[in-house]
């Protein structure tokens, strides 16, 4: 069975047949073999001449974000579900130059192994002898941004998200 007709899943998690399909290309995109996975080369892939559309899928387009989520996980644990799998927790530095992504500041990154400016990803993967997948994410969101709102809601987090403890191991913090 191809990736199309296992996406019938989550279908109706879209309110819309154009991100429902923009989903299906983003996630065949995921699936396939390309060496660099980020907006540009997804695009491409789907004979787009921009990544507007695949940002717009992301950012902007109305469907059942959680839902989703909640719905690869089912799939997860049904095809690999095994009582001696793990989960694993690891978090990742998104490297940036600017000021306005969700989340930036400098902080320490393990993707440098330094103090960059740069937003951190925490990811969840469930692994089992029967393989692998992601099951959850989080953008860490620091105290330098949930203490200003207005930059919170410029940068499209919801005014709920509260900073966590941490998002890095013991002795790793901002500057």
């Amino acid at each position: 069975m191809r990736w199309g007709g296992r996406l019938t899943r989550i279908a109706g998690r879209f309110t819309r047949p154009e991100p429902r399909g923009r989903a299906r290309e983003y996630v065949s995109g995921l699936m396939s073999g390309l060496e660099r996975k980020n907006g540009w080369t997804q695009a491409e892939r789907a004979g787009d001449v921009s990544p507007d559309g695949m940002q717009r899928l992301l950012r902007k387009a109305d469907w059942d974000v959680d839902g989703v989520r909640d719905d690869v996980r089912g799939y997860v644990i049904e095809h690999l579900g095994d009582p001696a799998a793990v989960v694993i927790a690891d978090d990742t530095g998104f490297l940036k130059k600017g000021r306005k992504s969700a989340g930036v500041q400098r902080q320490y990154s393990g993707t440098a192994g330094r103090i960059e400016n740069c937003q951190i990803g925490v990811f969840l993967a469930y692994t089992s002898q029967h393989g692998h997948a992601l099951i959850d994410r989080q953008l860490y969101v620091p105290e330098s941004w949930t203490s200003d709102r207005d930059r919170c809601a410029d940068a499209g987090i919801p005014g709920d998200v509260e900073t966590p403890l941490t998002a890095h191991s013991p002795g790793r913090g901002t500057e």
